[in-house]
């Protein structure tokens, strides 16, 4: 499956007419007008977008942007007024009660800003609620329900009462109950705008910790700028209703959409954003450490390299080789192996810019980036830092 959403000209309207507003918006009314003449809302105009399996996609705004609407239409808390939403191939708008039920139960899962737990519950019986909703029996549900808590980091806590719960050990409940179920989808609405700013960087890197492991589709809702560019890998833009921009955070760095956009990240913190995979460049030129230094020579010359990778058999990088070596080489009949610079740095394309950016300038050459399996799939030149100073 390509996309496991997809969303296609969904409008919400709030009113007793919304074909009435719908011409006010054919017209091309703005939100303010609409409501002055109609005395009805725009809560979404016109929404289109995607998301594929696996993907954390962030949806931004400011307060009544129309992301909270957005979300909740996504499992039908709000019916949209126009529009599809197309969920694992089925429009989900045209579900009838019992199917929209079983939807619910068994492919979504939603976990909220203030925790939505149940306080004369304890904490294994709050995860095991959507368990037992759908039935499941006693000891596989007990046993998926503690497998969900070790994973959010929470066990030996299982007969906790949830008032004796820090604010963060709450929301990792809420979590592990959503991830219990097993959903194809997890909604997250703000669920880290109620913690402290250390609590929530932890909630942060344990997100990212999950979703590594477990690749679930995430719709995520924040109006925190940095928040949105360290989860997502895709983010969408929302102001008074309408969506103003799709991208990764480097797509929305490197070319905003517009002016708001613009205001909107100018005080993301770049370096904490960028990885090392989004600034690389993917063909920089590799010579084999066997190849004689002529040939070596004759494709620098080609591609107007200074400085090229060199590479064994495998085509795994060794190190670098200058083009004031491979001349000193040819001209004294050595071997290029004899003037590979391994002084070089290498890194995981998921390294984010900020971690290694004083150590570029301790060396003369690019960095290296490697993939899990260490294969090189790209090089970031030093100059490219400078930007990021």
């Amino acid at each position: 499956m390509e996309n496991i959403i997809e969303i296609k000209n969904l409008t919400k309207i709030y009113g007793s007419n919304p074909k009435k507003a719908m011409k006010c918006i054919d017209e091309g009314l703005s939100k303010s007008e609409i409501l002055e003449s109609t005395g009805m809302t725009v809560g979404l105009k016109d929404i289109n977008f995607e998301v594929k399996p696996g993907e954390t996609f962030v949806i931004m705004g400011l307060s009544g942007s129309g992301k909270s609407t957005l979300i909740r239409c996504l499992n039908l808390l709000h019916k949209p007024s126009f529009g599809e939403i197309n969920i694992l191939d089925k429009n989900i708008v045209k579900l009838n009660k019992k199917d929209l039920r079983e939807f619910r139960k068994n492919n979504i899962s939603m976990v909220f800003q203030n925790f939505g737990l149940f306080n004369h519950m304890n904490v294994i019986e709050n995860v095991q609620f959507g368990l037992e909703m759908k039935k499941t029996p006693n000891g596989k549900r007990y046993k998926l329900a503690k497998e969900a808590i070790e994973s959010v980091g929470l066990e030996g806590y299982e007969e906790s009462e949830i008032g004796d719960l820090s604010g963060g050990m709450k929301q990792r409940v809420g979590l592990a109950r959503a991830l219990a179920n097993n959903p194809d989808i997890l909604l997250m609405d703000e669920p880290f705008s109620a913690l402290d700013p250390l609590i929530k960087k932890e909630m942060h890197e344990e997100l990212l910790d999950l979703q590594s492991k477990l690749k679930k589709t995430i719709v995520f809702i924040t109006h925190d700028v940095n928040e949105a560019f360290k989860l997502g890998d895709r983010i969408a833009v929302l102001k008074d209703g309408e969506l103003i921009q799709i991208g990764t955070p480097t797509e929305f760095i490197s070319n905003p959409e517009n002016e708001y956009i613009e205001k909107f990240i100018e005080d993301v913190d770049k370096l904490r954003v960028i990885k090392c995979k989004d600034i690389m460049r993917k063909n920089w030129l590799k010579i084999g450490v066997e190849s004689s230094p002529k040939v070596a020579i004759m494709e620098m010359e080609k591609v107007g390299k200074e400085i090229v990778v060199s590479v064994d058999k495998n085509r795994q990088p060794l190190g670098y080789l200058t083009l004031d070596d491979c001349i000193y080489a040819k001209k004294n009949d050595k071997a290029l192996s004899e003037f590979v610079k391994k002084d070089y740095i290498k890194v995981n394309k998921d390294v984010y810019v900020k971690d290694i950016i004083e150590d570029v300038f301790t060396t003369p050459y690019p960095v290296v980036v490697r993939d899990k399996t260490e294969k090189m799939i790209g090089v970031i030149p030093r100059a490219k830092f400078m930007q990021y100073i």
